[in-house]
């Protein structure tokens, strides 16, 4: 048997299925609440990527596997075809799953990520998750005081902090296979390349105030995504889901219709 990634289902079991794709150092939990608003009209799978939350380890952690896994999990529930939704990293393996497997996606929905290549922007907790003496933590105080030098702004403090969890015996360690995913990190911030070109619906949404996703990046995306119609949520950045909830799901449940 493979590996199987560690998942959540919300709503009715005959409703039309829609996974929930991740980003870096996220986990399901971090989209509860809008699968539970989804859950009211769709059978929503929320699920672990590789290397993250209660999913299983493993040395390879780049698109192609990581599309892989999707297949797997839609394969164990049954599912032929289902609407994708990827944030952040889980948007660039939505758009890799849509390539390789474009019969398996009824429509396409990419939060926040084009598919080029990023400046680093996570070098700095990839630090704060070595540095820290999380085996000599003993309250989820002190560690969040002990990451407060890596991360000030304290929703990404609180965002990266649900990646540890306390041990027996004392202390804390870290849920997320960190050393696969700094390995593949090159790959996770790099371009895309695809094998061919997606003509089902596809549509991608942008904070407002993230930068993530410019007007130069439409041309690019639709070479390869001919059909991509482009929205913007008004006062978040890149926690897109997070930041402004209502004006997310009011721009998703227009897309969704």
């Amino acid at each position: 048997m493979t590996n199987l990634v560690n998942y959540r289902i919300y709503g009715e079991e005959n409703a039309q299925p829609l996974y929930i794709l991740h980003g870096i150092f996220g986990m399901l939990d971090n989209w509860h609440l809008a699968a539970q608003q989804l859950a009211t009209t769709y059978r929503v799978i929320t699920y672990d990527a590789r290397n993250h939350g209660k999913s299983f380890h493993h040395d390879a952690s780049g698109y192609a596997v990581m599309a892989d896994d999707l297949k797997q999990l839609m394969n164990h529930l049954g599912d032929t075809q289902a609407i994708i939704m990827g944030h952040s990293m889980g948007g660039k393996t939505a758009m890799v799953f849509a390539d390789r497997y474009p019969e398996c996606v009824n429509q396409l929905i990419v939060v926040d990520i084009a598919p080029k290549r990023y400046v680093p922007g996570h070098l700095g907790y990839f630090k704060a998750f070595k540095e820290v003496p999380l085996h000599l933590i003993n309250s989820r105080k002190e560690a969040e005081e002990a990451f407060l030098p890596y991360a000030p702004d304290m929703g990404v403090r609180q965002f990266l902090l649900k990646n540890i969890e306390p041990i027996t015996g004392g202390g804390y360690a870290t849920k997320s296979n960190l050393e696969a995913i700094e390995n593949a990190y090159d790959e996770i911030i790099g371009a895309l390349d695809f094998q061919q070109v997606f003509l089902k619906r596809v549509d991608f949404i942008a904070g407002g105030k993230s930068g993530y996703i410019k007007k130069e990046d439409h041309d690019v995306i639709l070479q390869h995504f001919p059909t991509a119609q482009f929205h913007e949520v008004p006062n978040a950045g890149h926690w897109v889901h997070a930041e402004n909830p209502a004006g997310f799901l009011s721009c998703l449940h227009q897309i969704l219709r």
